[in-house]
């Protein structure tokens, strides 16, 4: 059975052209307009891949780190010892500590958005997996979420700043918040320039013919905005230079 659309919904998605792929700024604007809800919305970005994820070499998991955030507050936790835990505590992370933060955790403690290590705390880190991993919380190598204490103070600056760990799905779809709303369209285009050209980035060895299928951006309440992938490319390459 057919969803059935709000009258909201109904009337924003008017402004939308069917069919019509627009241009990286034309659809930033759209954005802005076509956002109904009473609250600062995220902006989403959807891109449909060319791969097939039931194969290891056809992942993709990777970073980006946006130029103008993300319009909230990241709460970092960094599990370390000894020089590590004043180096994290003097970059501003949260939560710092070792044994006393997995206790927490295993007792059901999560008000956190993103969990950092070192590396000589994944032994004991790892028994965290089932609860950590399927939050996507969990210290990752791929996603840069483990470094050596002296690297600590430049992470987390990057989490507070923009950094976005992003993943395929099971239908080969990646999903991403790009910044709010209430971001100028200059913020917002270049939040969405730095994502796509980390997903370009990140394409995996296994690729094969057409990698971008598909990208639309929308905001968390409206209807979606259809982006033409050869433009947003060109975006992405000038965000890259």
């Amino acid at each position: 059975m057919a969803r059935e659309r709000g009258k909201k919904y109904v009337e924003a998605a008017k402004q939308v052209e069917p069919g019509r792929l627009y241009s990286p700024a034309e659809a930033v604007a759209l954005v802005k307009q076509v956002s109904y809800a009473s609250f600062d919305a995220t902006v989403e970005v959807h891109v449909r891949l060319g791969l097939d994820v039931r194969h290891a070499d056809q992942q993709v998991r990777s970073v980006a780190v946006l130029p103008h955030g993300l319009g909230r507050t990241m709460r970092v936790l960094v599990f370390t010892q000894g020089e590590g835990i004043r180096l994290a505590e003097d970059a501003g992370a949260d939560y710092v500590g070792a044994d006393d933060l997995i206790k927490r955790i295993e007792g059901g403690w999560l008000e956190f958005d993103v969990a950092v290590a070192t590396p000589d705390m994944m032994g004991k880190v790892g028994r965290l997996g089932r609860i950590l991993g399927r939050r996507g919380l969990m210290p990752n190598p791929k996603s840069g979420t483990i470094a050596p204490a002296e690297q600590l103070p430049r992470l987390i600056r990057e989490v507070r700043g923009g950094r976005l760990e992003f993943r395929t799905e099971k239908v080969a779809l990646v999903h991403a918040p790009v910044g709010k709303v209430s971001f100028s369209a200059e913020q917002l285009l270049e939040n969405f320039g730095a994502f796509v050209d980390a997903v370009v980035r990140a394409r995996p060895s296994g690729a094969k013919g057409q990698y971008l299928r598909g990208l639309t951006i929308a905001p968390t309440m409206g209807p979606g905005v259809e982006v033409d992938v050869a433009q947003a490319v060109a975006l992405a390459q000038q965000a890259a230079a």
